[in-house]
């Protein structure tokens, strides 16, 4: 039987969860969210990365600047016969350590062991990967690795990289999915993103924070956020004020 986190495991994992409600979008998510991560599986560093993967986009990680260039190109030419990456690409995604897939003479017999993982203290790993919604080239996932030196982990990190696995993913997708165009202001120049839009809509209805929160699948508090946005891009100053001004320069349905 897997183990379970246990009382102050369950309550880091319920620190990433009230990041992924509030999260408004990912560019001010991740650098909140990969030290809460590393928090709540413990490692030495985290590589998290985005698939399919865009020329020219930097890899992000826990400490920054953890891959080289040279460790990067290294890790593209070994990557095809490493069992841990095709489980992360083409197999189920769910957490995995290293250890389950191989000894430690196998993982040192790899091309990417010498030129990468031995380098940067990845002598043990967890990983996982979840969809994440749609990209500039369509459907996308995340791919999360875990990196520790010195010891491997245990059934009580991969259970909480499991009950994580799932709420990232919704997070993930809600930021990445934009509302249908009818939602989206007239006009390009005011400023209002898509998502802002599709709260003031609901504003302009009479719907209260939580019933918008309901609606849309986020946080009260990320709903005022949305509002806080939109109000000087309306020269608005208040609730009211924003929803009469919204009526009168959205689409008609």
């Amino acid at each position: 039987m897997t183990a379970a986190p246990g009382e102050a495991g369950l309550r880091r994992i319920l620190a990433v969860v009230d990041l992924l409600i509030d999260a408004v979008d990912e560019e001010t998510l991740l650098p909140a969210l990969l030290p809460s991560l590393l928090r709540t599986v413990p490692g030495d560093s985290l590589v998290w990365s985005v698939r399919p993967y865009l020329p020219g986009e930097p890899v992000v990680s826990l400490p920054r600047d953890l891959l080289s260039p040279r460790e990067l190109a290294a890790f593209a030419a070994h990557r095809a016969r490493d069992p841990l990456v095709a489980h992360t690409t083409v197999g189920s995604g769910v957490p995995m350590r290293r250890s389950d897939l191989q000894t430690r003479a196998e993982t040192r017999r790899l091309g990417a062991y010498a030129e990468v993982y031995r380098p940067i203290g990845a002598e043990y790993q967890l990983a996982m990967a979840f969809p994440a919604g749609r990209g500039p080239r369509g459907r996308r996932s995340v791919c999360c690795v875990v990196n520790r030196s010195a010891r491997d982990f245990d059934d009580a990190d991969l259970a909480a990289a499991a009950l994580l696995r799932s709420r990232l993913s919704h997070a993930l997708t809600r930021l990445s999915t934009e509302p249908d165009p009818p939602t989206a202001p007239r006009g390009a120049g005011d400023g209002i993103t898509p998502r802002e839009a599709a709260v003031l809509d609901l504003l302009a209805r009479g719907l209260t924070d939580r019933q918008i929160s309901h609606r849309l699948g986020v946080s009260p508090r990320t709903v005022d956020k949305h509002l806080e946005h939109a109000y000087p891009k309306l020269g608005a100053h208040g609730r009211v004020e924003a929803a009469t001004r919204w009526l009168h320069r959205r689409p008609p349905p």
